[in-house]
């Protein structure tokens, strides 16, 4: 009689789950039979989900709906009489409409005087810019979806995401176009700064998927190949490939952004104009403090014509309460320029409140 022995492993990482069916011939002639299967992705952390599939049929299903970029850079020099810089920026990017809506990176196509996208392996078409938002480092393409064989992406959602569930990145590493790769969600809630501006970029996912130049703008995708991220940055630890860190910006910030810059072509954030610190958990005027410490108050900002002064701490805006510097960031983001906030800060021991009226973030500043 022949003895069943089922064995299972678990794929480095715990991402692929192979079930190995090792068939032993005790009375036949001794033959051994060795079947291996791919179980879905979603076994791996126990989601229960019936939509789970392996990482074979998510890259056959979402691959064709990852795309190449390429755009043509010119870079201005300070001088009139210094030549602009020519280059070439590569990427990737990824269709979420049959209209010919394509999600990347800013960063890839900043400064671009044509972008061309390569969808499939031959079909080669120009995209305009239609938005681009350098404080996500998210931009929107359109493309004429004429004649073109799309394939969108079904988005999933970042709050849903925890730390351990599988996830899986298409890209186009070093110009090696749709490549796959794995890993796991390694943290939550990350903030990365911008690569085109000095703001941070807030509830970034974190992942040991394997994340090179050429990847940025693809997606980031869970056990039900659903888009949780775009991948944006990596860190090197001095060198400049893959060190088992990589960040996504969340699914759900792109899904803010992007009507948005389908509508205007930006997004309009409020500013106050400040830069700070996490205050001191020490005594300040005699009294313990939590906030956000004001260490630079911007010239005609805001909080300058509102009276807010380096040294301040800042301890509520609106109805949020702050203890952080990033939660200073988050809660003036939730307003929009024009409003007129009460911001509570302490001064010299006492507390005090401030109308601010907010007005558009400006470019490039390292400030709230």
């Amino acid at each position: 009689m022949n003895k069943v022995i089922p064995l299972i492993s678990a794929l480095i990482g715990g991402i692929v789950v192979a079930v190995v069916l090792i068939a032993t011939g005790v009375a036949g002639d001794g033959d051994t039979k060795t079947v291996v299967a791919q179980a879905p992705l979603a076994a791996a952390n126990a989601s229960g989900d019936d939509d789970a599939l392996t990482p074979r049929d998510i890259y056959k299903r979402d691959a064709p709906g990852v795309v190449f970029i390429s755009a043509e850079i010119v870079k201005t020099q300070p001088s009139p009489f210094v030549e602009p810089q020519r280059g070439m920026s590569t990427g990737t990017g990824f269709v979420i409409g049959k209209n010919g809506s394509i999600v990347t990176n800013a960063h890839v196509v900043q400064g671009a005087t044509r972008v061309n996208v390569r969808i499939g392996d031959d079909q080669v078409v120009k995209a305009k810019i239609a938005g681009e938002d350098p404080s996500t480092d998210l931009a929107l393409l359109l493309v004429d979806p004429d004649g073109l064989d799309l394939h969108p992406l079904a988005l999933g959602s970042s709050k849903a995401v925890e730390v351990g569930d599988p996830t899986l990145a298409i890209g186009n590493p070093f110009g090696l176009d749709r490549t796959l790769t794995t890993g796991v969600v390694s943290a939550k809630q990350r903030n990365i700064p911008s690569l085109l501006e000095g703001f941070r970029i807030d509830d970034v996912i974190q992942t040991d998927a394997a994340i090179n130049p050429g990847n940025s703008g693809g997606p980031l995708l869970d056990a039900t190949g659903k888009v949780i991220g775009v991948n944006s940055q990596i860190e090197t630890g001095g060198g400049s490939g893959f060190v088992g860190i990589g960040f996504a910006v969340p699914i759900d910030t792109a899904k803010e952004v992007i009507p948005q810059l389908r509508s205007k072509g930006r997004v309009d954030r409020a500013y106050l104009g400040v830069s700070t610190a996490a205050a001191d958990p020490g005594v300040d005027g005699g009294d313990p403090v939590k906030g956000a410490r004001v260490l630079d108050v911007q010239p005609n900002s805001p909080a300058e014509k509102a009276g807010i002064r380096p040294g301040d701490v800042v301890q509520k805006i609106g109805d949020t309460q702050i203890e952080s510097s990033d939660q200073l960031s988050e809660a003036v983001t939730k307003h929009k320029p024009g409003e007129s906030v009460p911001v509570q800060i302490v001064r010299g021991g006492r507390e005090r409140s401030v109308d601010v009226r907010l007005v558009t973030r400006p470019g490039l500043s390292a400030s709230q």
